[in-house]
């Protein structure tokens, strides 16, 4: 066998190190996955298994910034990412096209490759009152992705479902008249067109479920199968004196192929909220029982059994409604509730509205997402930012019973600091949780006691998201941390940006993706980019 040349022998050596580096990193590549909801699918956990994600960045030099986008002025949304597409509510403050002029609700849809604009869906502003849809606030609610099929609550309080390639692919029905509903009802219909959003159906929970929004529709869709499940943003009057619409549902179920309702929640929760019904829902299996979760607006936690698929009779998770008379539509079915807990027994339960701007007493009630996580359900409750008491917990709730479980449903419950509006991320046997006060919370699972606390700076209204063993969140005064995950505080770094940061981070392939109020930032090792 003839021996080979020194060289030879060092390209082969080099040859098969950039094979098995290619490989490597397909194989990171191929390990990164779209984030196509908030959160976790059904648990709500702000946790991913991205890997490769930066500890820094810097915006000005372009530091790790793959690309970044000027979206409008206000983004309280949290983007997601699907199918090579990168999906932000915000509003129309930076006019993409225009003929859409003044102050819109508007679903931006950008590439992913580069952030550039794809298609918008532009929704005129609820104008009977300005407690339905704050001026400037744009769309408020993230969408949910399934394949080439977008849900989404508008600010106008409609579920819709929207084709992810807009009208590229030409209008799909059966809704067809995406003219007139880009239009406010005092100017004629518009011509949509290709950078317009393609609407596939809608559904208005304002006339299908008697629903009044307030302040702002937020709503993270649950899919679960063939059904969406809905938190309807039903909430006070306008003199904040009371519950407008009190037999309005706080959670709906929605057949995502024909957007029908299928049920809804009949609890009475609309007649307790203390402001309004923002908290989405979760799901998850517990003792066998598939459970979907609501964290109430009135401070109490709700566990109902999940629908089984149509066609399905026995314990589908409804209660069968009467049969209406005739010619009378018969009461949408009733989701089947397994257990109820009140996060706050001694806080006040009659005339509540009362106590509306009360700093030392009032109800409570949950804004942040409760998460199910090994048969225990997580979530923050307290008094509202706005309008009720300086105090908040992060409780966890032994999800496998049943009735009403609040004198023996609590694991424990932990003292933040001031309000709190957080969805809890869990991980390796810790929570992290942030507060408005500027603090962040790292408590143990098991004990439900501090292992460290960080002081943020500044008011804290974004989730944290734990991944690739950091944890990254946002301020309003828009500083950025990443600390370590784990039982010791680490500060990675701190970024200060130009603007709030509202929304939860989100990592998708590779990626990590941060908005402003009125910036995108998609973050990568490595990469050194300019914006658009």
């Amino acid at each position: 066998m003839l021996k080979q040349p020194a060289a030879c022998t060092g390209f082969v050596l080099s040859a098969v190190v950039l094979i098995l580096t290619t490989v490597v990193a397909s194989g990171a590549a191929a390990a990164g996955a779209d984030q196509p909801q908030w959160g976790q699918r059904h648990s709500r956990n702000m946790v991913s298994d991205e890997v490769g994600l930066p500890e820094r960045f810097a915006p000005k030099l372009g530091e790790n910034v793959k690309w970044s986008v000027a979206i409008g002025t206000q983004s309280w949304a949290t983007p997601v990412v699907a199918g090579g597409k990168v999906l932000i509510g915000t509003n129309n403050g930076r006019p993409r096209d225009p003929k859409h002029e003044g102050d819109r609700g508007v679903l931006m849809c950008l590439n992913e490759a580069d952030g550039s604009f794809v298609w918008q869906l532009v929704v005129p502003k609820l104008s009977e009152d300005i407690y339905f849809d704050w001026p400037q606030a744009g769309m408020c609610s993230p969408p949910t992705v399934e394949g080439d099929r977008v849900y989404m609550v508008t600010n106008r309080a409609e579920v819709v479902c929207l084709d992810l390639h807009g009208m590229a692919n030409g209008n799909d029905g059966p809704f067809l008249d995406e003219g007139r509903h880009m239009a406010p009802p005092d100017r004629p219909a518009m011509e949509p067109g290709p950078t317009d959003a393609d609407i596939l159906w809608r559904l208005d929970l304002r006339t299908a479920a008697g629903v009044r929004p307030h302040d702002s529709s937020h709503s993270s869709i649950l899919l679960d199968g063939s059904y969406l499940y809905v938190n309807t943003s039903n909430g006070l009057t306008s003199r904040h004196d009371g519950v407008d619409k009190p037999e309005a549902p706080a959670l709906v179920v929605v057949d995502k192929g024909t957007g029908t309702l299928v049920a809804q929640e009949r609890e009475g929760i609309s007649q307790r909220i203390f402001h309004c019904q923002w908290s989405s829902p979760a799901l998850g299996t517990v003792n066998g029982r598939r459970l979907v979760f609501l964290g109430g607006g009135d401070g109490w936690c709700y566990a109902f059994e999940a629908l089984e698929p149509p066609g399905q009779k026995s314990g589908s998770g409804a209660e069968s409604s009467e049969t209406g008379e005739a010619g009378t539509t018969p009461e949408l079915p009733a989701l089947r509730c397994v257990w109820r807990f009140d996060c706050d027994p001694t806080a006040p339960k009659e005339n509540i509205h009362t106590y509306i701007r009360n700093r030392r007493e009032s109800p409570s009630i949950i804004k942040g997402m409760p998460v199910i996580h090994n048969g225990r359900l997580f979530v923050t409750v307290g008094g509202d930012i706005w309008w009720g008491k300086r105090e908040a917990w992060l409780q966890c709730i032994d999800a496998g019973q049943t009735g009403d479980v609040t004198s023996r449903g609590l694991l424990w419950s932990y003292a933040v600091e001031r309000h709190c509006c957080t969805t809890p991320a869990i991980h390796d046997g810790l929570a992290y949780v942030a507060d408005c006060a500027g603090k962040v919370h790292c408590v143990d699972i098991e004990t439900g006691r501090a292992v460290w606390v960080h002081d943020a700076g500044s008011e804290t209204w974004a989730s944290t998201l734990v991944a690739d063993d950091k944890v990254y969140v946002g301020t309003r005064r828009g500083d950025f941390w990443v600390l370590a995950a784990g039982r010791e505080l680490r500060v990675l770094s701190s970024i200060r940006l130009d603007d709030a940061v509202i929304g939860t981070p989100v990592a998708a392939n590779g990626t990590l993706y941060v908005g402003t109020m009125s910036q995108l930032f998609a973050l990568q090792v490595g990469t050194t980019s300019g914006s658009r």
